[in-house]
């Protein structure tokens, strides 16, 4: 029973939470709770929990002497020799490999979003994370990469202003992290981290930030949510025949300006920024605005 949670710690389990921004092509087209299309997306989900461990525990490996002197990273099973290398070498080839199998399984197109991911961070592991800037749109890269892996299985798209909105939101996330990591360790923390500076980091994530708010706002305004037959929608198409549903979306925009400013204030505060995943599950403030922002979100296009 250790042995198995200190393989859970390994493949970061709480961090699979950015693998649920697949369900994204399914919930903004109005199919998210068609069984098929649903499992079908699942299954894509867990897909990629998998090939996030498996990310994970490569760049566990490769950053080992570093890790070894950082005082969170230390604790982790593979620096903290829990996992020896060759353990962790064996469960990163068994991860990939499963992974791909099953994505293969699902479609060949499947499988090579799939590739391409897995490529990815394998190349940000080994070379691309040692240089400012490309370190952080490979991390917003993946993000969409994600989101697209959705479109894949369900055959639905996803709007060019929400995919946009996706990028901006994990750029800031990305431009947060760095910026925690350089005031709470210095630029020991990382190689990259040589070439930031706060001032810097302060302009991704003013500029991100603002871009995130902008792309989502137009998502709001100009795209028109999917028409679903509902008792509530054949009651407002009868009684309020001009009400535009998808400017009803403009009411949650102060939502996602919150959210926003509320991790922005998280990290100027208390310098969290470091584990996103913590802020988004621990934060009471955010895990309101999340939920309300949902609930509003699936009763305009799934109730309204």
């Amino acid at each position: 029973m250790k042995r198995f949670l200190i393989l859970l710690k390994a493949f970061r389990v709480s961090q699979w939470i950015k693998n649920f921004i697949i369900f994204t092509s399914i919930i903004f087209s109005g199919k998210l709770f068609e069984g098929e299309i649903f499992f079908k997306t699942f299954y894509a989900f867990l897909v990629f929990c998998l090939l996030s461990s498996a990310s994970y525990i490569l760049n566990d490996i490769i950053d080992y002497p570093y890790d070894i002197k950082h005082r969170l990273k230390k604790n982790r099973p593979i620096a903290s020799g829990k996992i020896s290398l060759p353990q962790a070498t064996f469960i990163f080839f068994i991860l990939t490999i499963v992974s791909l199998i099953l994505s293969l399984f699902f479609s060949l197109n499947f499988f090579f979003i799939s590739f391409v991911f897995i490529i990815l961070h394998f190349f940000y592991s080994l070379f691309l994370k040692r240089y400012p800037v490309i370190d952080i749109f490979i991390i917003s890269s993946s993000f969409v990469i994600r989101a697209y892996a959705g479109v894949i299985v369900s055959g639905y798209y996803i709007p060019i202003w929400m995919m946009l909105t996706i990028f901006f939101i994990s750029l800031f996330m990305a431009s947060v992290k760095r910026h925690a990591e350089l005031v709470a360790q210095g630029k020991e923390a990382r190689i990259s981290l040589y070439r930031y500076n706060e001032h810097f980091l302060d302009f991704l994530t003013y500029t991100s930030a603002t871009s995130a708010i902008i792309s989502y706002s137009f998502y709001t305004y100009f795209e028109k949510p999917p028409e679903i037959k509902t008792l509530f929608s054949s009651f407002f198409h009868q009684y309020f025949p001009y009400l535009e549903t998808r400017k009803l979306m403009m009411i949650t925009i102060p939502f996602v300006v919150y959210g926003i400013t509320r991790y922005a204030q998280l990290l100027y505060e208390k310098y969290e920024g470091e584990r996103p995943e913590k802020l988004i599950t621990s934060d009471i403030p955010l895990i309101i605005t999340i939920f309300v922002w949902g609930a509003i979100i699936i009763s305009l296009i799934y109730l309204l």
